[in-house]
């Protein structure tokens, strides 16, 4: 039943965005600035009544499959459309009809404007990716719970939907991004978030996600103060447990695109400030040696990667190709060259060739 029973930080989240939807309220956000470019295409209302701290949509390329995680009226996702252009494609997720509303009836306007359209919006909750609430709520029309049977049967009829039809599939999302709501989330059911946010992903696939963060543990007044928590700040995760969800989760590869140094707000010695990070999922290994090797650049005398392998500086290491292809990824570009097994010399080839560029 813990499933039905809406969360009191879920239910102050809802109510407070559904109202940032209708009148732009200035405190739900920290300055981001966005390219101009790209907000030209963007009604005013999606402008001024979307909510963020960060923009992770300037580290995506064209033609990729994006899913934008608590959308809200769609900025980030009409930003993202014109980025992955024609031959990508855009999802946007969120739990909030009001914000819904108003990013749905925006969608003809910005593809009249750029000339394209790849952007849709689904109505789910970003811990359970797997479960399409319109469609539960049309399974819902016109019954009535009444008594421990009813509930059961609504558990059982969540479970098909989220078997027969996820409201995103598994594997099917080259990036995953959020702009400050991972940190609405209720605290105990952020791991699994994360689990969901890997789930989905293709093998390869990243997160980019922005959000507040803190650098020390918030007070349990904090928490309990739903304005605090509806405000992205109360519900934050520290620096270190930010990085820490992300490796639990089975991602690899793990940096800091942005980190402000300058604080959004500082409550009772807390410090609050915007970060994004980056993390990328890991490909699958049959453990077969192939020859390939990479070499660590510097600067560190030496370094030790998420499985544990260190690397010497200026020294060559033999990897299997899964991990070639890891290192391969834009996160390693300043540190590791990856070498070929039919190279002789990395200097051989040209970067083309190599793909280390």
């Amino acid at each position: 039943m813990s499933e039905l029973i809406e969360p009191s930080q879920e239910g102050a989240v809802r109510v407070r965005y559904a109202k940032a939807a209708q009148n732009r309220e200035a405190s739900l956000c920290c300055p981001v600035n966005y390219n101009p470019r790209y907000l030209e295409a963007i009604p005013q209302e999606v402008i001024e009544r979307d909510y963020g701290c960060g923009d992770p949509s300037q580290y995506l390329s064209e033609g990729e499959t994006v899913l934008d995680l608590g959308s809200g009226t769609g900025k980030i996702c009409f930003i993202a459309s014109q980025v992955v252009g024609k031959s990508g494609r855009v999802i946007g997720i969120d739990m909030t009809d009001d914000m819904l509303e108003v990013a749905r009836r925006s969608i003809d306007a910005v593809s009249a404007n750029i000339g394209y359209s790849n952007v849709e919006f689904r109505k789910g909750r970003i811990q359970d990716l797997k479960l399409d609430l319109e469609a539960l709520d049309k399974e819902l029309s016109g019954q009535s719970i009444s008594d421990s049977n009813g509930v059961l049967e609504l558990e059982a009829t969540m479970d098909r939907l989220r078997s027969e039809s996820p409201l995103v599939y598994d594997g099917s999302i080259d990036v995953v991004v959020s702009n400050c709501v991972l940190n609405l989330v209720d605290a105990d059911r952020k791991r699994t978030m994360f689990a969901e946010l890997h789930r989905v992903l293709k093998e390869g696939g990243r997160a980019v996600i922005s959000d507040i963060v803190s650098d020390g543990p918030v007070t349990e007044a904090m928490m309990e103060d739903s304005e605090l928590w509806s405000g992205c700040l109360s519900g934050a995760m520290t620096e270190r447990g930010f990085v820490q969800a992300f490796e639990e989760a089975g991602f690899h590869s793990i940096r800091f695109r942005k980190f402000d140094l300058e604080p959004w707000r500082v409550i009772d010695g807390v410090v609050f400030r915007s970060v994004t990070i980056e993390a990328c999922k890991g490909i699958s290994s049959d453990g077969s040696g192939t020859g390939h090797a990479v070499l660590y650049r510097g600067p560190f005398k030496s370094v030790t990667d998420d499985l544990g392998r260190t690397f010497i500086r200026g020294e060559r290491t033999e990897v299997e190709d899964a991990d070639f292809q890891r290192y391969r990824c834009n996160a390693y570009e300043d540190s590791i060259v990856p070498i070929p097994s039919n190279s002789v010399r990395a200097s051989d080839k040209s970067c083309s060739e190599t793909g280390c560029c």
